[in-house]
């Protein structure tokens, strides 16, 4: 019962007020827009360009903000009811305010029309453009990337949408890091899913970028998130409705190298609102060329190398649908549900030439073929039930989230050896189910301070089931069922938190967030195995997380912001698991159950301007891993069945090996250097340089101190007659441990689309590394021992077409002009998860 105290306490905390006000409350959870168009009073002409910021009345600080169109016109969506100030500011011009700005729940739409704007003498050296629906927004606690606005998304997945996301990195493998760091915690509409924890590369294929509207990078998350990944928090955002009526859209992409497609309906009418969405992705069949060389040199009696070359051929689909359902009960109570599912599988067929040379007794040399057949499979759901009330005071609310996660993994394989070593198959089926209850409670205690807090409950149920076959020379050499190799493991996780995290509003544009969390971490593991006696284990351990955030508004342009926040990573189940896993006999490796989380702590800086309708972000951050985890490969022994003899192999297991000191620094702009061009770049660099633990220093080859970056450039051009075009580029270093290094991994691509059908349709062609067939990843392993390199080359030259369609008759009129009462009143806006973005 100790994991339910944080909850109930907290809970109990807010119950009193709960109680006397809920169903009683206020708190619009209504939306609308300020509107108009900005006209030179002198010309008469329209004004393109210029900036049009969102204020409070009587406050400082910019909420939001965009920057007129080529005919004057501004649009300010997601505006709550309230009272504005309007800055209108543009070079050569005097700043114009208009104040107040007002909007109701009953009138939520302000449309202002022309606002006539007189020139001045004072020429303006910088103008805001804050809050424009641009590829890339910076926001006080995280970075959007508007997949919206990404020309070259179209026709592709979130994987391949993620390696353009400023400060994050995806390798050959799917495998996603921020800043370097792979610990990352992925969420989907602010919620983690089951599917993550079986397969996270393979889920963000499943995931089409036609579904996607945002990608939130969250890299110092506040007390109010989970604690989870010390590189932070990435949110993919999908793309929902807040229209009446009926809508939906077809989109997708068929290529050389993979296909696409996605279809979604939306439904809303008065208080109720329905969604429905599914996509797919479909690969054609892809053979890759693999080639590895190990040099063993353990002793001086002994002195060996092995070669190995080959093909492997993958074929691979993903499906991925989900069904939501919300409903107003007036306005002040809402329940909203989703139910997610997905499924996939890849299947493999690899062959290999195998070879030995023994450099003191030429007798054991030996050559081999091989060849390996897999079938994977991944699929689950997602469960979310979400209930928000909102009380009398604006911006005061509760909410009761759950969620049920179920996920399952099946990797079938088979190893089959001409002559040196023995067949083995192994059929592994892991299943997950996580069950979620979160509370959460925020107050704006009065214009200067904001209070949010709540507690949340995660309930890991995990079991992982290996099959073992194995020759059986009474059946002939075929593979039987082995019981003695197989094994079963049950792994049992329990997180209890509660949070508290305060905004402070304070004079002279600043503002602060400082919060700390509270985690309770319960596990039992209890791995079962005829021929191995390995005993069931435990852990239990808390941890304080602390964040602050201070940021200073320095102009109307520019912002500068002080944030410090710590992070943990619990070991997952593939990195406990005490199982061996024989996959490649030459290549095993192992989990280990006596790992300890590992955590982090950052210091960031960081600067943000506008100059027009340009963008700059600089930031330089401190990061600290304490108890970091890394794997550690040894030489083992193997049995080589051909001459009775045995040779030399690498075992590779989970450490946590030291701590390490890193400082880097981050850079992202955009710059229209001509009114049809847009240029936009970011670079992260960042210092690896461990201190080893003495136990693991005999296994450290890589001493010095090394920089790793990742980097990425795009033009685009907006012509007339709806065309549009753009190329970019991508560049991640090679990754650093302190054995070797991890592969270093580019793209160049570039596309063009044409809208159609007055900008309801659009067609186009995406190509992505048009001058060379194959990418070459390469890695290396060294130790005193030994030393491992390895070669693959993945076939990424694609043209595709893609297309998308979108139908339907919305209504975009007030529903509160036809109803009476409050309960008849209907919730338009919210986007649900971390944030939509805006």
């Amino acid at each position: 019962m100790k994991r339910f105290y944080i909850i109930i306490a907290i809970f109990c905390c807010f119950a009193t007020a709960a109680n006397a006000q809920f169903g009683a409350g206020g708190g619009s959870s209504i939306v609308g827009k300020i509107s108009g168009t900005l006209i030179d009073s002198v010309t008469k002409k329209p004004m393109d360009y210029a900036s049009v910021g969102l204020y409070r009345s009587g406050g400082k600080a910019p909420i939001t903000g965009v920057v007129t169109d080529e005919k004057g016109n501004f649009k300010l969506d997601g505006v709550k009811p309230g009272s504005y100030k309007l800055a209108i500011t543009f070079i050569g011009y005097p700043t114009k305010i208009i104040d107040p700005v007002v909007t109701t729940d009953s009138k939520p739409d302000k449309n202002l029309g022309q606002v006539l704007v007189s020139p001045g003498q004072k020429v303006l050296k910088e103008v805001t453009v804050t809050g424009q629906k641009a590829l890339i927004e910076n926001h006080i606690d995280k970075l959007v990337y508007n997949v919206e606005k990404d020309l070259t998304a179209a026709g592709g997945n979130a994987s391949d949408v993620l390696q353009k996301v400023p400060l994050v990195a995806v390798d050959i493998n799917g495998n996603v890091s921020v800043r370097g760091d792979g610990n990352v915690r992925v969420l989907i509409n602010g919620k983690p899913s089951g599917a993550t924890a079986a397969s996270l590369s393979d889920l963000l294929k499943a995931i089409p970028a036609d579904q996607i509207k945002s990608i939130e990078v969250i890299t110092n998350p506040s007390a109010k998130y989970d604690a989870e990944g010390t590189a932070g928090i990435i949110n993919i955002v999908t793309k929902q409705t807040n229209m009446s009526g009926l809508s939906g859209s077809v989109s997708g992409g068929f290529g050389t190298r993979q296909n696409n497609g996605n279809a979604n309906i939306n439904y809303t009418k008065n208080r109720l609102t329905l969604s429905a969405n599914i996509g797919g992705n479909f690969t054609w069949p892809q053979t890759s060329i693999t080639q590895s060389f190990q040099d063993f040199h353990p002793d001086d009696a002994t002195h060996t190398s092995q070669t190995s070359n080959g093909t492997s051929r993958v074929k691979r689909y993903s499906v991925l649908g989900s069904f939501t359902a919300g409903y107003d009960f007036n306005k002040y109570n809402n329940i909203t549900s989703t139910f997610r599912v997905t499924d996939g599988t890849f299947n493999t067929n690899a062959q290999s030439f195998n070879s030995k040379t023994d450099f003191i007794d030429a007798t054991n040399n030996y050559t081999d073929t091989s060849r390996t057949l897999g079938h994977n499979s991944f699929g689950g759901f997602d469960w979310n039930i979400d209930f928000t009330h909102k009380f009398h005071k604006e911006g005061e609310e509760i909410s009761l989230s759950t969620q049920w996660s179920h996920s399952s993994i099946v990797t079938n394989y088979t190893n089959m050896f001409s002559s040196t070593f023995a067949n083995q198959g192994d059929n592994i089926d892991g299943i997950n189910n996580e069950y979620t209850v979160q509370l959460d409670y925020t107050l704006p205690i009065n214009k200067v301070l904001k209070l949010e807090a709540g507690g949340k409950e995660i309930i890991r149920r995990i079991s992982s089931t290996s099959n073992v076959f194995s020759p059986d020379s009474a059946a002939g050499g075929a593979l039987v069922f082995d019981p003695i190799n197989s094994n079963l493991y049950n792994y049992n996780q329990n997180v209890s938190a509660g949070y508290a995290v305060l905004t402070v509003t304070l004079p002279k544009s600043y503002t602060i967030l400082a919060g700390a969390r509270l985690e309770n971490t319960d596990i039992h593991g209890d791995p079962i195995n005829q021929s191995q006696a390995l005993s069931p284990f435990s852990q239990n351990y808390n941890t304080f997380i602390p964040s602050l955030t201070i940021q200073k508004a320095l102009s109307s342009t520019q912002t500068l912001k002080l944030s410090y926040s710590k992070r943990i990573t619990r070991p997952s189940l593939q990195y406990l698991n005490p199982f061996l896993n024989q996959s490649n006999i030459l290549v095993q490796s192992v989990g280990n159950p006596n790992l300890d989380p590992e955590t982090s702590q950052t210091v960031e800086l960081n600067y943000n301007t506008f100059i027009k309708s340009s963008v700059i972000n600089f930031s330089v951050y401190y990061k600290r891993n304490d108890g970091l985890i890394q794997n550690v490969a040894k030489v083992i022994t193997v049995r080589d069945g051909a001459v009775g003899d045995s040779t030399s192999g690498t075992l590779t297991k989970y450490y946590n090996i030291g701590t390490n000191n890193s400082f880097g620094a981050s850079f992202f702009g955009s710059i229209n250097p001509i009114k049809i061009l847009t240029i936009r770049g970011s670079v992260n660099a960042f210092t690896f340089d461990p201190t080893v633990y003495p136990l693991y220093s005999f296994y450290q080859t890589q001493n010095s101190v090394r920089i790793s970056y990742n980097a990425f450039l795009s033009g685009s051009v907006t012509l007339n007659n709806g065309f549009i075009a753009e190329v970019f580029a991508v560049e991640n270093s090679p990754r650093y441990t302190i054995q070797g290094s991890n592969p270093a991994f580019s793209i160049l691509g570039a596309g063009v689309r044409k809208q159609i059908f007055n900008k309801k349709a659009s067609i186009g062609i995406n190509t992505i590394e048009p001058f060379s067939k194959y990418k070459d990843f390469n890695s290396s392993t060294v130790s005193p021992t030994f030393t491992q390199t390895s070669k693959f080359e993945f076939p990424f030259r694609s043209v595709g077409l893609t297309f998308s369609y979108t139908f339907g008759k919305v209504s975009f009129s007030n529903p509160q002009q036809q109803k009476k009462g409050l309960n008849d009143d209907q919730k338009q806006g919210d986007q649900g998860g971390i944030g939509a973005g805006n």
